[in-house]
């Protein structure tokens, strides 16, 4: 597995263990109301924690790979870029539609808590599907 495809693969797993974190915090207070619902640090933490576990397993797994096979190539390649370049295509689509969406959540003035989700789901669809499409691109090519 490249260098590149196991950085992928520990971002994926940190977003979607950190989304699930937040959401099992948040989404058993969904029966108060909006304004006493503690949503704003939950999210701040679970991003940070998805940020620190994503370079911690990038770390442990490289080391992992490196000890398996010392001579295997650690630098990106012209294909690398490229898939890259294709993820993010993909990723910034889904930025973009949660930007969107926010800001017109704004407009019509809901609550932050609405605003901040809309935003919170936006980056998690964007990494998530960015990701998955670069895994794809790195097993099956483009096509």
């Amino acid at each position: 597995m490249a260098y590149s495809e196991r950085n992928i693969w520990a971002q994926l797993i940190a977003s979607i263990v950190g989304t699930a974190v937040y959401l099992s915090i948040v989404l058993p207070q969904l029966d108060r109301p909006v304004d006493d619902i503690d949503w704003a640090w939950p999210m701040a933490w679970t991003i940070i924690g998805a940020i620190v576990a994503s370079i911690v397993i990038s770390i442990v797994w490289g080391i992992l790979a490196g000890m398996r096979d010392p001579d295997e190539e650690h630098s990106a390649d012209q294909r690398d870029r490229e898939i890259g370049w294709f993820g993010d295509r993909i990723g910034q689509a889904f930025s973009v539609i949660g930007g969107v969406a926010a800001l017109i959540l704004a407009m019509v003035e809901a609550h932050w808590f609405w605003i901040g989700n809309v935003l919170f789901l936006g980056f998690f669809l964007s990494a998530s599907l960015s990701a998955i499409a670069r895994l794809i691109a790195y097993r099956r090519g483009f096509q």
